[in-house]
């Protein structure tokens, strides 16, 4: 049978498809990158906003009209919090909850009634990576999140927290470093609490794989940053830990992080940024900002910009306040009009599109290892090959036909900017 999988939103996301499409290889099944050649067609749905949801039903749509043989099985967080419209959608045969979706291939194997039978079974791994046009895995760490800041409805979808052990975790990147993966990355909800759960910590996961594999590159997803304990910053100094942080900030305004039941004020923000700049000079701290949240004043949008200027993020991740029902956020009053959120948030993308540039032209002339990806990117940009710096840099250089570079880790030197990436030439 052939299975072809897609997901919407955040890396956990993409973690959870690595893993059931690892497991229906070993069931004996094949993993598609083509939808229309798929007879099991499985999403995994978003909904940390309005427009999250209203893509993830659109995508269910737009499958099932792409491909109306397949069967079809939504997951993830719209389909949890909105089961009964999800079950109801043109097309779809099968809903898996968050709570169930360790559970999803054998339900979807066993519930659906699929006139097919697998092939012999082979070992899951970076097979089901590469067919889907990756070369970097995402492992999923933990699920589930203690904090409850105000406008968030993504803990409302995954639960309480739950770590996974240590000893299955090294297993997972062992098996995927001897098929060839050469880069992972560390999922969660809440990152950061991992092991909350186990009398564990997070920089304990970290010493444990740089012992116990031999992954070259390990990278951290979102973290939250009052999480850092001060041991955390040494793990840094080995090589295999890539030099960047995705560190939500959501506002530059400490009222307004307030109203959010933030954990972090913007001069602890700003003191772990330096701390981390200081010891790898072109270390890069990336973020997400909410803008237009309840009640954020003038005067509040004003400082959050100049405290944003200040942190010279090599990448924002830009979201206008969507309010959930559900959440404490949903409840507050004052409002802001769509017009306002609207301005503010074309503000800040100018604001984030020069630190950017800024970040990037203090790269020129220096030279990275690079992990070379290709993927679709490669057929949009013809004859450029695009990977990421250890920093995470998105770079493209031209490759010879004849020599591929995908999945090869190769040095480069940054030589131009771009408008979303910096140009190099290998070394």
């Amino acid at each position: 049978m052939l299975v072809h999988l897609q997901t919407l939103g955040c890396r956990l996301n993409e973690a959870e498809l690595e893993t059931w499409a690892q497991s229906f290889q070993a069931a004996g099944h094949q993993i598609t990158s083509e939808v229309g050649s798929a007879q099991l067609v499985i999403i995994n749905s978003c909904a940390v906003t309005h427009d999250a949801a209203r893509k993830s039903r659109n995508l269910i749509r737009r499958v099932h009209r792409d491909n109306p043989r397949a069967k079809l099985v939504v997951s993830g967080c719209y389909a949890t919090l909105n089961e009964s419209e999800a079950t109801e959608l043109m097309g779809v045969d099968l809903v898996v909850c968050n709570q169930q979706k360790e559970q999803l291939v054998s339900k979807a194997l066993n519930e659906l009634n699929l006139d097919t039978m697998p092939t012999l079974s082979t070992e899951p791994g970076a097979f089901a990576l590469f067919s889907r046009g990756r070369q970097r895995a995402f492992i999923k760490v933990q699920d589930g999140c203690r904090y409850r800041c105000t406008f968030c409805i993504v803990t409302v979808a995954r639960g309480e927290e739950r770590s996974r052990s240590i000893p299955e975790i090294i297993s997972e990147i062992n098996t995927l470093s001897e098929q060839g993966i050469q880069e992972v990355v560390l999922t969660g909800v809440h990152l950061g609490g991992f092991g909350s759960d186990l009398d564990l910590n997070l920089a304990d996961l970290i010493r444990a794989i740089l012992t116990n594999t031999n992954i070259q590159r390990l990278r951290l997803g979102s973290l939250e940053p009052w999480e850092l304990t001060p041991d955390f910053f040494e793990l840094f100094d080995n090589p295999r830990v890539m030099p960047h942080l995705h560190l939500p900030l959501q506002s530059g305004s400490d009222s307004v992080l307030k109203r959010m039941a933030r954990r972090c004020k913007t001069e602890e923000f700003g003191n772990i940024v330096r701390q981390l700049k200081h010891q790898i000079p072109d270390f890069n701290i990336t973020t997400d900002i909410i803008v237009g949240f309840p009640g954020e004043t003038e005067q509040e949008w004003l400082e959050s910009v100049e405290f944003i200027k200040a942190m010279e993020f090599g990448h924002m991740h830009i979201f206008s306040y969507s309010e959930r029902a559900g959440t404490k956020a949903a409840s507050l009053p004052y409002k802001i009009p769509d017009i306002i959120k609207k301005q503010r948030s074309q503000s800040l993308h100018q604001v984030a599109l020069a630190s950017r540039q800024t970040f990037f032209k203090k790269q020129l002339g220096q030279e990275y290892q690079v992990l070379w990806e290709g993927s679709a990117e490669t057929m949009k940009a013809g004859d450029l090959t695009f990977g990421y710096t250890p920093n995470y840099l998105k770079v493209a250089c031209e490759a010879p036909v004849t020599a591929p570079i995908n999945n090869q880790i190769r040095k480069v030197k940054l030589v131009s900017v771009e408008d979303n990436y910096l140009l190099a030439k290998l070394v």
